[in-house]
């Protein structure tokens, strides 16, 4: 039995845009039927000429809960997630107390989150040192897939892992067929101290984190990719530098992925004030001839899609009275802002929402395993946001949904707004209000909610 149906002159399939009708039929898209053949009876909500999109799947947030709900729950950061079109969030394994390493871990996760959930979240597991079997119970209590750093997390009970770790945990992970994502930095002697004595300076920090860490990093991940077969994949890529060992490594055939986040295709070095450490995250933004080439690079597929890296954090962390870049806490709160943000500059490059929506949703599902969301498309779940593509608007702090209103996006101007959202084909937001109120769903591979569309 059809439910409703959503109409309007463009929705975004995997074949591009389209005039239409989508058929909702128990929470899954039945049909994209013409406009006129929408069945007598049926309740319609002809949205006309705003755009229909798939719900976005941002498979790098940083909640922090349990333990450090202070910084960011499921409560807030689900409801950001619906006012900004994100319909399935992809929690990180560290910042949350105890750390996602361990299957007694994970549980402490899905306890917190009952009733909580505005959109649907999936899980990351950790791999750090000593936790090697842990892997297996953590998959096959269903996280879709393990995180590691190369470098210190800022969190000791999260440590980093060596070579070794990694030539120990790829192959088990390859075996369960699951990825790999790493923050690739390796550390580095320490850089002359031409700026240390000016922590409120930008530079100072950018200094402390140079493209060299990121490169070194990427081709120790390349090769162990190479030996293990094991899909690895490199979070929020900030330096241009690695590009030509990325595009080598798809060149060669490796399961090799990558991908980069909003405020490095948005922001730059040169527009840092002294003291907005709003700004401060690992790795850095760089300049704007370095954004501009990653822009390229997703354009032509080198970067395989963009997701937030969502990393709020208590206010004093960000220690603003100080304005000190290097010892506050590292991470940009944008999860609420990752479609404006991103559509924004990919219009003003040429590209089309088509494309957002690929890098966005459809890429992302898929990396992920999400066979049911990502596209607008038969059997799919009926997750989808009416977009309007053409609104400029001002970020304010008033209508920031984040647990708290630090955002580096506060003060700009973002183009696109989210007019509504469906999950599951039920309004979750409507201009500002939660109508169908907290019915998202812990998706765990190999359970019902992961089961493939008929």
């Amino acid at each position: 039995m059809i439910e409703h149906a959503i109409r309007g002159t463009r929705i975004y399939t995997p074949d591009g845009p389209r005039e239409g009708a989508i058929l909702v039929e128990d929470g899954r898209i039945r049909d994209i039927v013409n406009g006129d053949d929408v069945p007598d009876g049926t309740n319609v909500n002809d949205v006309g000429d705003l755009a229909v999109i798939p719900s976005l799947v941002d498979s790098h947030v940083h909640v922090n809960e349990p333990g450090r709900t202070e910084w960011e729950g499921y409560l807030t950061a689900t409801r950001a997630a619906a006012a900004g079109g994100v319909g399935t969030i992809i929690d990180m394994p560290l910042n949350c107390s105890p750390v996602t390493t361990t299957r007694r871990a994970l549980k402490a996760k899905l306890d917190a989150i009952k009733g909580k959930l505005t959109v649907d979240a999936a899980f990351w597991g950790g791999v750090v040192p000593g936790n090697l079997a842990e892997l297996r119970p953590l998959a096959a209590d269903g996280v879709v897939g393990f995180k590691a750093f190369l470098t210190h997390s800022g969190l000791d009970e999260f440590p980093n892992v060596t070579r070794a770790d990694l030539e120990a945990a790829m192959p088990v992970i390859a075996s369960l067929g699951l990825p790999l994502i790493v923050h690739a930095e390796l550390d580095e002697p320490a850089p002359p101290a031409l700026n240390a004595q000016e922590p409120r300076k930008f530079a100072s920090y950018l200094a402390s984190r140079p493209d060299s860490m990121e490169v070194r990093a990427i081709r120790l991940m390349i090769d162990l990719c190479r030996r293990t077969g094991c899909r690895t994949h490199i979070v929020h890529l900030s330096s241009a530098e690695a590009l030509p060992d990325i595009e080598k490594a798809k060149e060669d055939g490796l399961p090799f992925t990558v991908e980069t986040c909003p405020h490095y295709l948005t922001f730059a070095d040169d527009g840092i004030p002294d003291g907005a450490t709003q700004f401060k995250c690992a790795p850095p933004i760089r300049s704007s001839e370095n954004r501009e080439l990653l822009w390229r690079a997703l354009g032509r597929g080198v970067i395989d899609f963009v997701v937030s890296d969502h990393s709020p954090c208590a206010p004093e962390l960000k220690k603003f009275s100080a304005g000190d870049f290097l010892g506050a806490w590292g991470g940009i709160a944008g999860l609420q802002f990752t479609l404006p943000a991103v559509w924004m500059g990919a219009k003003r490059r040429g590209f089309q929402l088509e494309d957002v929506a690929r890098w966005t949703a459809e890429r992302t599902a898929d990396f992920a395993g999400l066979k049911a969301k990502g596209r607008l498309e038969k059997g799919r779940d009926a997750d989808l946001v009416v977009f309007d593509d053409s609104v400029l608007f001002d970020v304010g702090q008033g209508g920031v949904l984040h647990r708290h209103k630090v955002t580096a996006y506060a003060g700009l101007r973002l183009q696109g707004e989210v007019i509504a959202h469906y999950q599951r084909g039920a309004m979750i937001y409507d201009k500002g209000e939660f109508p169908a109120g907290r019915r998202g769903r812990a998706l765990l591979k190999g359970s019902e909610t992961w089961t493939s569309p008929t």
